[in-house]
């Protein structure tokens, strides 16, 4: 049994993050990350031409800023040398390919058990710690639902997680189904790589421009919440019009109190609305 202060799960931009704020304070800590790097997704999942939507001042680890003379908007390259770097700054040593299969607390002796299988050496280590941080992202499982008809579907069925590139799909039928983020950026892709995609929209959101995103973030400093949403949604409509006659339907609630009580993004245009109004994207 090996004891440490800290045991976090996964060594994604949060666990190191956590690590890095945790050896800054000469706290004791382990990082246990399942695959054989960190930032995963980031560098196994992430289709190729994504780039951060959000300004770098938004996408800063912990005690390392990015540079005021760098690029506002990074490309996901430019986002895996920086953690690179933050990883090398900190002396970060996660415990690669150790996958967690066990944690509970015990009553007694007021720690957490955390039983892990280090698939390099297929052998099992037992971590004693007062404290657990669980930092595997929200993105870590694609989650496909049960659709009535899909298992008699003779096409192929991808989750978002293990989209690349719309290459392998050119001039074909593509149904693109979920309007959030990663949908709509994908449903552009695609179309920029000549398939013919559909994107089928079941709810309400918001639609931004990056740089009205970056606008409302900066103004909540000094800002009520509800009057930047009143000011960025009026520059929006401003900027697309009446989105309901092809389909898309603004929630009704302000994008920033809704991602305050829910959780839910506001969408961050990258063309997929001008390809939808031109007819080039359907909507379903």
């Amino acid at each position: 049994m090996q004891e440490s202060t800290v045991v976090i799960v996964g060594a994604g931009p949060s666990g190191l993050a956590i690590s890095a704020c945790l050896t800054q304070n000469f706290n004791s800590h382990i990082i246990l990350e399942k695959e054989d790097c960190c930032a995963s997704f980031w560098r196994k999942n992430a289709y190729d031409r994504l780039n951060l939507h959000l300004a770098s001042e938004f996408c800063s680890l912990p005690l390392m800023p990015h540079p005021p003379s760098g690029p506002t908007y990074l490309s996901k390259d430019q986002f895996l040398q920086y953690i690179d770097k933050y990883v090398e700054h900190f002396n970060i040593k996660p415990r690669y390919c150790h996958v967690v299969v066990s944690a509970e607390y015990d009553e007694v002796s007021n720690k957490w058990r955390v039983e892990a299988k280090n698939a390099r050496e297929d052998t099992f280590v037992v971590y004693e710690s007062n404290y657990l941080v669980i930092a595997i992202g929200e993105n870590s499982e694609g989650y496909i639902p049960n659709v009535p008809g899909l298992g008699t579907f003779e096409g192929e069925v991808v989750h978002s997680k293990y989209y690349k590139s719309g290459s392998k799909y050119k001039s074909k039928n593509v149904l693109v189904v979920g309007c959030g983020n990663s949908g709509m950026k994908i449903a552009y892709d695609l179309h920029n790589w000549g398939v013919i995609p559909s994107i089928v929209i079941r709810s309400q959101f918001h639609v931004f421009t990056k740089e009205l995103i970056r606008q409302g973030m900066q103004m909540v400093n000094y800002t009520p919440i509800n009057v930047v949403d009143i000011v960025i949604t009026f520059l929006v409509k401003l900027k697309y019009g009446d989105l309901s006659k092809y389909g898309i339907y603004r929630s009704k609630e302000g994008p920033l109190h809704l991602k305050n009580i829910t959780g839910k993004s506001a969408v961050i245009d990258v063309g997929t609305i001008g390809k939808i109004k031109e007819g080039a994207i359907k909507v379903n």
